[in-house]
């Protein structure tokens, strides 16, 4: 049987040489089973121009939320493989690269659709910002350090004002990131949902609320300080001013990503997440 699949290789190798090696060692393996048409270790290229059916990115979850970030609008399925540390969604271990891409081209593999989120910045009527992630928006101050008042609006209705360090958005995929370890709770990764968790909030009964993706979303910093800004999957997609109003939706978009035999969702977070840890009784 001829070679059927087109990939592109993606990884951070500007930022972790490691990768570079791995590439080296990986890509003959690669190259034996799907036909590698371009390579791009810096997410600095067009990749919209390869005709390619699927991307292989080696890293971790960085790597591929920078992958979803050059893919843009023009999203094609991911095979992420795991060269980080957790790997929620980078869940290949490399040495099992040539089984799982063989899946690929034998067809025997899943695709599994993921929410990602559209991020627009307004001044008046003006959009200053536009911009498309895969995790998670976070209204984030630095210095003086001031809570911040954050009122939320759903479809135009005033929803609440948050009084906190800072409010997060998230999509599914994101929920397993910076909304947990703020305390938000974990959403299967196919919902059609968001998830929005306040950062230290000042009223303690003030708590994380998952609502439908399919809602308009604004948020409005009534008092920013001169740091106070919008961060979309780590990177700070603009400034917010007291004028100013983020407006969160689900993205036209989907992300998606190949899900090969052996992995599993739940699979996924008891070895992630420690769940399968038993305690130690003495005797």
């Amino acid at each position: 049987m001829g070679k059927s699949v087109k990939a592109i290789l993606l990884g951070s190798g500007d930022r972790r040489p490691k990768i570079l090696s791995e590439v080296e060692r990986l890509r003959p393996l690669i190259a034996g089973v799907v036909d590698i048409v371009c390579e791009d270790f810096a997410y600095n290229e067009d990749i919209s121009k390869c005709d390619a059916d699927i991307a292989i990115v080696l890293g971790g979850d960085g790597s591929i939320l920078r992958a979803a970030k050059q893919m843009g609008e023009s999203q094609i399925p991911v095979l992420g493989l795991n060269l980080g540390k957790l790997g929620f969604l980078a869940d290949v271990h490399p040495d099992a690269v040539v089984e799982a891409l063989e899946s690929v081209v034998a067809g025997k593999h899943k695709l599994v659709d993921h929410l990602m989120i559209r991020c627009q910045i307004f001044r008046g009527d003006e959009i200053i910002a536009d911009e498309i992630g895969l995790n998670e928006v976070a209204i984030l101050g630095g210095p003086p350090f001031d809570i911040q008042q954050i009122d939320l609006y759903v479809d135009d209705e005033l929803a609440t004002s948050y009084y906190c360090d800072g409010l997060i958005i998230s999509t599914p995929i994101g929920s397993t990131a910076h909304n947990l370890s703020a305390g938000g709770p974990i959403l299967r990764k196919n919902l059609q949902a968001f998830v929005i968790s306040p950062i230290s909030p000042h009223t303690l009964t003030v708590r994380p609320v998952v609502d439908t993706a399919d809602r308009v979303y604004e948020l409005v910093v009534s008092k920013p300080n001169d740091s106070t800004c919008a961060v979309l999957d780590g990177q700070v997609l603009a400034p917010l001013t007291k004028n100013e109003r983020l407006r969160i939706r689900r993205a036209d978009s989907v992300f998606q990503m190949i899900q090969v035999a052996g992995n599993s969702y739940y699979g996924t977070l008891r070895e992630k997440l420690g769940w399968s840890g038993q305690f130690n009784h003495k005797k």
